[in-house]
């Protein structure tokens, strides 16, 4: 028993470090159980999520190992007798130099954690962000990527999401409710009118039949009659390519029909 506890008092180290083997094996063997627990930890706040979002977990499950690690070598430094202070003050200076640097980073990678948690964005949503309309296909921690309707890649910081308002267009379902504005003439036929554009938007392929497509009422204008025609698109995607469609459409059929499309005049008289 006395050779066993000679061991563990046995003094290891250089110069004024010194540590008992018994006070090595204690540091080994909280280390080994903090690895443990942050496995058990990880697992458990992941456990809800697919393989994929877990793998984008993974940079910040590895910055949290490493940065208990290091307080754990730390305090065993300190126990062993090596004095931190001038090493922890011009660590300290350097960090706060670092976290300015980092801030945006770090807002990033916040912003992303609440993403992949709440689930406001998933990959496939149509969004609109500072007036860009995109299609998400990508999300890490950090950064969202995501295609808009003419073929161009944005790569999105996600703490936009947190500085700017979001709009989901999909995050109820894919189909969105559009609509396309028309102005007609005092006196026009609005039965007709009606029913020459519910048909016309009814026919496109990209709207849906149910609910069907109406066609609103709006206002008494100063020259004009005001509609909106309303329509649910199965894509929303593709919202501004369907309205060019039907307002070429409706243009056709409005002058096929004499229908007129009025606009604002003006007349000057001259002065005598």
């Amino acid at each position: 028993m006395e050779k066993i506890k000679a061991i563990f008092n046995y003094n290891i180290g250089i110069g004024d470090a010194q540590l008992t083997v018994g006070s090595f094996l204690v540091w080994i063997t909280i280390i080994v159980a903090l690895s443990f627990f942050l496995r058990l930890m990880r697992k458990v706040l992941t456990r809800k999520l697919s393989e994929d979002r877990k793998g984008k977990f993974k940079p910040i499950f590895l910055f949290l190992n490493y940065s208990l690690y290091t307080v754990v070598v730390l305090l065993a430094l300190q126990n062993a007798g090596v004095n931190l202070n001038a090493l922890l003050a011009a660590s300290a200076a350097l960090l706060v130099g670092v976290g300015f640097a980092l801030q945006t980073f770090f807002q990033d990678i916040i912003s992303g954690i609440f993403i992949l948690i709440d689930q406001t964005v998933h990959v496939g949503d149509i969004i609109e962000l500072d007036g860009k309309v995109s299609k998400v296909q990508h999300i890490t921690l950090r950064t969202t990527r995501a295609v808009t309707i003419d073929n161009k890649v944005l790569i999105i910081p996600n703490h936009m999401y947190l500085t700017t308002t979001l709009y989901n267009w999909t995050e109820n379902e894919d189909r969105t409710r559009e609509f396309v504005s028309i102005g007609v003439a005092y006196g026009t036929d609005l039965d007709k009118l009606k029913k020459i554009l519910v048909d016309l938007a009814a026919a496109h392929k990209e709207v849906l039949q149910t609910p069907p497509p109406m066609l609103l009422f709006k206002n008494h204008g100063d020259s004009s009659l005001d509609f909106d025609l309303v329509f649910t698109l199965k894509d929303g995607f593709k919202t501004e390519l369907v309205k060019s469609d039907i307002r070429y459409a409706i243009d056709k059929a409005l002058r096929e029909n004499d229908i007129e499309i009025p606009f604002p005049q003006r007349v000057l008289h001259k002065a005598k």
